[in-house]
């Protein structure tokens, strides 16, 4: 039964390929409109991390930033089939900007190895795609939860040659290892990690459990840290690739001071475009103990 739904998504992931970038992201749009005026799980945990994140707009601006990031949640739905079928240059072909191009030949001709921090924001598949274009590069990655969808999507995503490894310990040691060789990994910064290997820092003014890993990994191997992000241009134009500088002590021993830096870092980019950042993610719900968990309440 898994089998025959994973071989289901991938069929309906190879149809929505067919479709232009334009049309996937209207269609898109219009799907994440239709959450956006109903009640629904995404639509709840979305007002909520907005009230969190901007206290200081009203409820209808956050209304509106919220009904602006459920459409861009539906683009990147739509969009991630034709990242993952369409000829690797017609997906490079789509950026058509890009802003900090010169950080990271700064961090190539420094000999270390570096270490991107992706969000989740804009489009990160189209991210991954561009720099394992360009770079001998290992990415961690969470294996997804559907039985026969695993081999599918690292084949997919590792059509450029990246080496996607699982977060256990020797997926680490290999990130690790690539690194110390002067070598790229990539890391998505923003997942609510598990207790271990974890400490609470504020990400938008509230105290979130934080990962650990990327302080670690700069301190194992001594690589130089940047962050990235493809931003979505308007009227299907393509997309604008950033590269940004992370904040001051991201590699800090201190956890709770290597652990801040790190989403302070986060949240620098997302303040750029806070339309395109993945808000229905309960990015809140870990908290130190004996903090409520804001999901089980309401948004005011």
């Amino acid at each position: 039964m898994a089998l025959s739904r994973a071989r289901l998504l991938i069929g309906l992931i190879r149809l929505v390929s067919k479709l232009s970038l334009a049309t996937a992201q209207r269609i898109g749009a219009a799907l994440g409109g239709l959450l956006s005026r109903f009640p629904n799980r995404s639509r709840q945990v979305t007002e909520t991390n907005l009230a969190i994140a901007f206290p200081e707009l009203d409820s209808a601006q956050r209304r509106q930033l919220a009904r602006a990031s459920l459409r861009h949640t539906g683009q990147v739905a739509l969009e991630i089939p034709l990242i993952w079928e369409w000829p690797v240059q017609r997906c490079l072909d789509l950026i058509c900007e890009i802003d900090g191009e010169e950080l990271l030949a700064e961090a190539r001709a420094s000999g270390k190895g570096l270490l991107l921090l992706a969000p989740h924001l804009g489009n990160w598949e189209l991210c991954g795609l561009y720099f394992s274009s360009r770079y001998r590069m290992a990415a961690l990655y969470s294996p997804p939860s559907l039985p026969g969808f695993e081999d599918y999507m690292t084949a997919q995503r590792g059509r450029q040659g990246t080496e996607y490894v699982p977060g256990d310990r020797r997926g680490l040691a290999r990130l690790i290892g690539m690194l110390r060789e002067g070598e790229v990994a990539g890391i998505l910064p923003d997942q609510s990690p598990r207790s271990a290997g974890s400490a609470y820092a504020p990400f938008f003014g509230m105290e979130v459990r934080t990962m650990t890993l990327v302080s670690k990994l700069l301190q194992k191997s001594a690589a130089v840290p940047l962050m990235t992000w493809c931003q979505r241009l308007p009227d299907s134009r393509g997309f604008r690739l950033l590269v940004r500088r992370c904040e001051d002590g991201i590699a800090d021993p201190d956890p709770a001071v290597a652990t801040s830096a790190l989403n302070r870092s986060v949240e620098a980019c997302v303040r750029e475009a806070p339309e395109q950042y993945q808000w229905e993610y309960k990015r809140f719900r870990h908290r130190p103990p004996g903090q409520p968990n804001p999901y089980r309440e309401r948004p005011q």
